[in-house]
């Protein structure tokens, strides 16, 4: 949502949330959102949004300039279907990942599952060979210009390394190609 809204030229006010302190899952927080997981958009009238997708698409509906989810109802869709598959077939296995990995196993908040972080994975890389394989083809996670999905895919790749331990390897040229040129937007960069 930060890197979408810096996109746009919107400023959001944050506030942060200390999940380590479980505020998340305050009985204020819960009111926000019932699901108890960030982010949250609050808007100045006190209704609240939750979800990353759910919030771009707010702000792109308020300010549609630049474009992020597609100009007609082809690049709507494509753009749609590369962000889902980027969210399901991706992030979920980082997700998968991290429940089972040793910063949320310090947590002793859930019982771990070795064999499901093992799965997920073999599954992550699996899945950042195949992007290598598409972005070899094309210069962005959704066709030839930058979009939400490229939002969605640098995110899901900069937490999976950074805390889950999932770092693309270092021969997957085009992924890592792809990854330079968008972290050096300033969006992304800052």
């Amino acid at each position: 949502v930060k890197i979408f809204a810096a996109e746009k030229g919107i400023d959001l006010e944050m506030v942060e949330c200390d999940m380590a302190k479980r505020e998340h899952k305050s009985e204020a927080f819960l009111k926000k959102n019932p699901s108890g997981k960030i982010p949250v958009l609050e808007l100045d009238d006190g209704r609240c949004l939750a979800e990353s997708v759910a919030i771009c698409r707010y702000l792109e509906a308020v300010q549609p300039e630049p474009n992020l989810f597609g100009r007609d109802a082809f690049e709507q869709a494509y753009i749609e279907s590369r962000n889902r598959q980027l969210e399901f077939e991706l992030w979920s296995q980082i997700g998968t990942s991290w429940v089972n990995g040793p910063i949320v196993g310090a947590m002793g908040l859930f019982e771990q599952i070795p064999a499901a972080k093992q799965a997920s994975d073999k599954n992550v890389k699996r899945y950042y060979e195949r992007l290598n394989q598409e972005l070899a083809q094309t210069d962005y996670a959704a066709g030839d210009r930058f979009t939400v999905a490229d939002i969605t895919l640098v995110s899901a790749i900069d937490f999976a390394a950074a805390l889950v331990g999932l770092k693309p390897d270092e021969s997957l040229q085009a992924l890592w190609g792809w990854h330079e040129r968008v972290s050096s937007r300033e969006s992304i960069a800052a």
